[in-house]
């Protein structure tokens, strides 16, 4: 269980709850209910309700547990302290394990095949986002079968800037609107046409390089165009980047919907939360009105009740998908259309509900402020 709360992210002291020392208690009952005590600095935190969604996510994302209750306390002065010492140490000396923000939501579009068109939701889903007025970085982690560059309308060869930290790599970027894309792949680095004969090691570093050694700066969310299956890649980011959400992109046949099941149980075996399931190439509807489910239906609302997570929605079929991925331009920023609809509802619903950014304006950042002043005023 502990393991699980890692992943819970105090989004202004930039580390997980457990080593923070904020998890007072957890409780594993013979029927599988789990009650998780969390202390806060004071009762009234801001993000109060934020680590108890995030804590209820990930420890009912574990195996066996058949419901969670988080109950929360308030830290006394001397718990209070111990953890602003803390904070203050890990800021002086603990260099942060990635580039990415502690207030950045990071999540991965991943799939159990080749096929499903995760990378085309990446593409729309992030334009979608950055049209919101969202600043929003996309990492194609799918090193061998990179697209992202082509479908986002983006050439050229990402650049560097040497600081004090070691030489960064400078994302490629994107107006959208108000919103701002941050883009990296290894389209950026290698030729569309060039293979990219990497294995498991190789492939990892590379995701590491991405994570680590990118100036990213101030992002809203950062969404992860990930490989299919759970291979290395899948496994090292869980390790890498234990803060990592999941949308898992299915079709409506029933032979996706199992392969899907996959990533499922390994984001879990990896302590990752599975945010929730979008649904791809859902009916055709022609011209006259009359909707065709080629490829099936129910495939998105099956996986999704299978493995307790909501279907985020539905993307009907349409050519205008491919056709503004080959084109460089999103078919979400080409106006009103029903596929263009559903990406948009997808994006509010990431913002508003599935994976809401986290307002740095909280308790913890009021109460270090507040700690360092006493500090510099004694004698």
């Amino acid at each position: 269980m502990r393991n699980a709360l890692r992943g819970v992210i105090d989004p202004e002291l930039g580390d997980n709850v457990v080593d923070l020392e904020m998890v007072r208690s957890v409780e594993v009952g013979e029927d599988g209910q789990v009650v998780v005590e969390v202390a806060l600095t004071i009762a009234g935190c801001p993000l109060r309700t934020q680590l108890r969604d995030d804590v209820t996510a990930r420890v009912g994302a574990v195996p066996g547990v058949a419901g969670v209750k988080v109950r929360m306390g308030e830290m006394n002065p001397d718990e209070r302290s111990a953890l602003m010492a803390r904070a203050r140490w890990r800021a002086r000396e603990g260099a942060p394990v990635t580039e990415i923000p502690a207030r950045t939501r990071v999540v991965a579009i991943a799939s159990g095949k080749g096929g499903v068109g995760k990378s085309s939701v990446t593409a729309n889903l992030a334009a979608a986002l950055a049209g919101l007025g969202l600043t929003v970085g996309v990492l194609d982690a799918d090193i061998w079968g990179f697209s992202i560059p082509r479908m986002l309308g983006l050439e050229g060869r990402i650049s560097g800037e040497r600081t004090e930290a070691g030489p960064k790599i400078i994302p490629l970027e994107k107006r959208i609107g108000t919103g701002l894309l941050k883009v990296v792949s290894m389209g950026f680095l290698a030729g569309e046409d060039e293979a990219i004969m990497w294995r498991g090691l190789m492939l990892n570093r590379a995701v590491q390089h991405f994570l680590e050694d990118v100036r990213w700066g101030d992002m809203d969310y950062l969404l992860i165009d990930m490989p299919p299956g759970t291979g290395d890649v899948q496994m090292g980011l869980a390790r890498m980047l234990p803060r990592t959400e999941l949308l898992v992109v299915t079709t409506p046949p029933l032979a996706a919907q199992l392969v899907a099941t996959r990533v499922v149980d390994m984001a879990r075996k990896g302590f990752l939360r599975v945010a929730g399931v979008i649904e791809n190439m859902s009916a055709f509807t022609c011209e006259h009105g009359t909707a065709y489910p080629l490829f099936g239906s129910g495939g998105g609302e099956r996986l999704a009740g299978e493995v307790g997570v909501p279907l985020i929605g539905s993307v009907p079929l349409d050519p205008a998908v491919a056709a503004g991925g080959d084109a460089g331009s999103p078919v979400v920023l080409a106006g009103d259309s029903p596929v263009a609809d559903a990406f948009v509802a997808i994006a509010r619903k990431l913002v508003t509900e599935v994976s809401p950014v986290v307002e740095m304006s909280g308790c913890t950042a009021r109460m270090m402020e507040r700690v360092e002043a006493a500090l510099d005023a004694k004698p």
